[in-house]
Order: C-alpha cells, then structure tokens, then sequence
C-alpha cells in the first residue's frame, strides 16, 4: 500500500484534535486522523466542512471538527457536554453515544444520533440542534417512533426533511440471522418530529436471496435529479462493504420521498 493519498480521498478512521498532516502539495498520511474518531459523519457549510464522532460512553460526548480542505482539522467543541443533555451512568465502556449524524438546514445544524438503551436508564434515537456548530447545543429531542439505529437527516430541495435508519425486518419477522431494513420517514423540523407512515426502502440488502446481514448506516445523498442511498452492509465484521450509486435503491427511494411529498 502507498503512504500517500490523493487529496479527494477520505479516510474513515480519525487522531488529535487538531493537527496539519499535509506533507506535500496535493498529498496527506492516510489515515488523516487515527485514533479514537469512529463512525464520522461530515457535512458541508459554504467552503466549511463540519464532522462529528462516535464516543460511546466517554464524557463529554460526539466531539465536533472544522475544516477548509478535508485534511486539516480543528476540534471547536462537543455536541454534548452538559450532564443534563447526556447521562452515562450503568452504561459500559462499548455502550452509549453510537453513529451521529451531522446535517445542516436554513441555518440550522442537526445531529441525530442513537444512545443505547440499559436496564436501569433509558435511551433511543433523538436530535439535537444549534445555530453555532460550536455550541452550546439544545436538549436531546427523543424521537420514540423509531425503532431502529443510525439516525441520519435528509433535507430534499423542496424544503422536506426525511430521517432514514436502520430497523427491524418487516413485520419483525427475521428469514435468517442477520436480516434488516433501511426505513424512513418524513421529518417535521419545526416540531422535530416524525410525520406521516414508515417507509421500508431497503429490505436486507442489495440482494436479499444472498442472505445480506446488518445493514446499517445508511445516508441519503441528491445530485443532479437521483437520489442516492448509501449504507453499511455486512455490519462491522471483515465482509463490511459500502452500497453506494446502486440505481435500484435510488429509485425506490426517489418514489418514497415522492409518495411521501404527495400522501
């Protein structure tokens, strides 16, 4: 393997805070950041790029970077840093704060996120909001109605905003070990709220008669008319692999998020 990467490529493994890695014009040490940064999730303000992280049951959690090229990052904060936004306690080390998601709309940055479930403390999936990607960050708003992981927010260009997520099988009716579904639903970003039905978008994977396992973190991406979902298939183990620009998914959910503009 080469040491070095062309610029347009982001690695998937993150290290300090803040930190220059370019070693010469066009070129950067894959990883950019090693380390503890799982699961990052990136958006885009004008020439800004924001991402967050995974911390699981590390206090203060989801920290949150800034970067002008993709390769230079700058800590300026974390997502939750107050106890009364985030409560660990019973939680174990590989428990807790998993898979946020960061978007922003009309001003508005967005994480969604999934905070594990214990016996003695509750959890689930919830959004938080801010104006300042540095902070402070508003009260987790709990959203009950999904029942699933991985969070992740869509906003079309019309103004409507989805939530897509990784559930159970249809009707939790599992054909072997393993078996999930991508689902979505319509988003009421005033009242921060699921609307209308659950749509099934992805039913196992890209070929359900292969028996595809643990689908999961999946995003939904637009360019130029198609839309674009992209996902985890296999889970975390070594048979991990990206589906991206498959034009059968696209399609399926360009009529969701068609159906439901119009029900």
């Amino acid at each position: 393997m080469k040491n070095y990467l062309k610029l347009i490529i982001l690695s998937l493994v993150f290290i300090l805070p803040d930190i220059s890695l370019a070693q010469n014009s066009g070129t950067f040490d894959n990883p950019i950041l090693a380390g503890f940064y799982p699961d990052p999730s990136i958006c885009r303000v004008g020439s800004d790029y924001y991402l967050v992280n995974s911390t699981f049951s590390y206090f203060p959690g989801i920290p949150i970077f800034k970067s002008k090229d993709l390769v230079n990052w700058k800590q300026i904060g974390h997502v939750m840093d107050r106890l009364e936004q985030l409560d660990l306690n019973g939680r174990g080390v590989s428990e807790g704060i998993f898979a946020p998601a960061i978007r922003y709309h009309n001003g508005v940055f967005y994480v969604t996120c999934y905070l594990t479930t214990t016996y003695v403390r509750g959890g689930g999936n919830f959004v938080v909001t801010s104006k300042n990607p540095a902070g402070p960050w508003s009260d987790p708003v709990w959203i009950p109605q999904i029942n699933g992981i991985d969070p992740s927010m869509f906003f079309d260009d019309n103004g409507n905003a989805y939530i897509i997520y990784n559930s159970i099988p249809p009707d939790n009716k599992p054909l072997y070990q393993g078996h999930r579904t991508i689902r979505m639903y319509e988003f009421d970003v005033d009242n921060l709220k699921v609307t209308g039905k659950e749509y099934i978008l992805v039913n196992g994977g890209t070929d359900i008669r292969k028996k595809p396992v643990w689908i999961e973190g999946p995003h939904i991406f637009k360019k130029e008319g198609y839309y674009y979902l992209i996902a985890a298939e296999g889970g975390t183990g070594v048979s991990d692999l990206i589906m991206q620009d498959n034009r059968a998914i696209a399609r399926i959910a360009s009529e969701a998020l068609r159906i439901c503009h119009y029900d």
